[in-house]
C-alpha cells in the first residue's frame, strides 16, 4: 500500500536551517508529482511545494527564495530544504500524492523560536 514517511523536523532559531525528508513507497516514485503541505496550530493545512517528475516546481509565496524542494528517484525520497526560518513557518509538515486520491504522511513538527 501507499506510504509516505517524513522525517527531519526539529526545533530551530529564527533564521536557521532545516531539511525535511520524505520516502514513499507503494507506488512508482519517479512518475509522479511530490508536494509539501503544512498546517500550523489553529489553522488550515496550506500548500507549501510541489515537484513534478520532470522535476518542475512552484512554491507557495510565502516560502519563494526561503525553500527549496527536490527529489531522489533512486531513493524514492522527497526533500524540502528550508532556509532563513521564520517563526510562522512553525507547523508539522507532510508530504502528499496525488493517485487515485491525496495520500498523506503522518507530519513532522517544526518549530521556529524566535
Amino acid at each position: 500500500q501507499v506510504q509516505l514517511a517524513e522525517s527531519g523536523g526539529d526545533l530551530v532559531q529564527a533564521g536557521g536551517s532545516l531539511r525535511l525528508s520524505c520516502t514513499a513507497s507503494g507506488f512508482i516514485f519517479s512518475i509522479v508529482a511530490m508536494d509539501w503541505y503544512r498546517q500550523a496550530p489553529g489553522k488550515q493545512r496550506e500548500f507549501v511545494a510541489r515537484i513534478t517528475s520532470g522535476d518542475n516546481t512552484d512554491y507557495a509565496d510565502s516560502v519563494k527564495g526561503r525553500f527549496t524542494i527536490s527529489r531522489d528517484n533512486t531513493k524514492n525520497t522527497v526533500y524540502l530544504q528550508m532556509n532563513s526560518l521564520k517563526p510562522e513557518d512553525t507547523a508539522v509538515y507532510y508530504c502528499s500524492v496525488r493517485l487515485s486520491r491525496m495520500f498523506w504522511g503522518r507530519g513532522t513538527q517544526v518549530t521556529v523560536s524566535s
